[in-house]
């Protein structure tokens, strides 16, 4: 959507919110192209994200992302949701529309797929079976979008194996489910490894995973982007395999929403990320 908005009006809704980069990223965006535009830190409280986000369109919002707790309970409260936000479960983007519906998107896996992608341009999601550690939110966005980039074999595993089991059905054939004490198995042979849970987060002990089971052409992956080098991302290094922070896929997750709303689609610059990279 092209937005005809002479001034475009954004935010990002959270509880807490103060920690959130969108902001600085999104503003960046208006600058650099010129744009006349705001995109605003927006603290709502939990049991008042409806009242939230119905008010956007009569303050004049072009839309909002959600981040915690709200990515999973705005579903019930928009006029429609994309298909990778159905399959996903949960919308970090909305966009108001001509007429005030709101419409539920999630980029979180396109900004992780894009994320690779910058990283290693050769990378094809098919060539080689994808391991994901975790089975949450971030996971679940993951799996989706690595699915929409052509993978065929995604590996699951997690410390509960029944969340696991879970996800892997929803999305059916391709997707595994793997027990804890698999895990250094179940790298055999793999092209990318991702983190998608919070260990190795400052504050949090680091992933208990060995990777000496893990090919040295394969990607490494963290959603993790504080600190922009976690223990696995260090360790991935140290074997020879290419690691990929958590910074690019909240920089790529990014771009579509501000394209929503501004009909431009922005780049991710060495700039931008030096930007961003000097705030953490």
């Amino acid at each position: 959507m092209t937005n005809s908005r002479r001034f475009v009006l954004a935010g990002v809704m959270g509880w807490p919110i103060a920690h959130s980069r969108s902001p600085k990223i999104h503003n960046y965006w208006f600058a650099h192209y010129g744009i006349e535009g705001c995109y605003a830190p927006l603290p709502v409280e939990p049991g008042r994200l409806e009242a939230a986000l119905r008010a956007m369109p009569a303050l004049g919002f072009a839309g909002c992302n959600l981040t915690i707790p709200h990515k999973e309970t705005a579903l019930q409260f928009l006029d429609r949701v994309d298909e990778s936000a159905a399959r996903i479960g949960a919308v970090n983007c909305v966009v108001v529309e001509k007429k005030g519906e709101l419409t539920g998107r999630n980029y979180d896996g396109y900004g992780f797929v894009a994320s690779l992608r910058e990283a290693a341009p050769n990378w094809r999601a098919e060539s080689a079976p994808c391991v994901i550690i975790g089975a949450g939110g971030g996971a679940r966005a993951i799996v989706d979008g690595l699915l929409e980039a052509g993978a065929s074999e995604i590996r699951l595993i997690n410390r509960t194996l029944a969340r696991a089991e879970t996800l892997a059905a929803d999305f059916g054939p391709g997707v595994s489910a793997f027990a804890w004490d698999e895990r250094e198995p179940g790298l055999a042979g793999a092209g990318l490894v991702v983190n998608a849970t919070s260990q190795g987060m400052v504050g949090q002990p680091p992933l208990d995973l060995s990777l000496a089971e893990l090919p040295r052409s394969a990607l490494v992956a963290d959603i993790v982007y504080a600190p922009l080098e976690t223990p696995l991302l260090a360790a991935a290094r140290r074997h020879g395999a290419t690691p990929v922070d958590g910074l690019g896929m909240l920089l790529h997750q990014a771009r579509p929403a501000f394209r929503d709303w501004t009909g431009v689609m922005p780049e991710v610059t060495p700039a931008l990320r030096a930007t961003i990279v000097a705030t953490l």
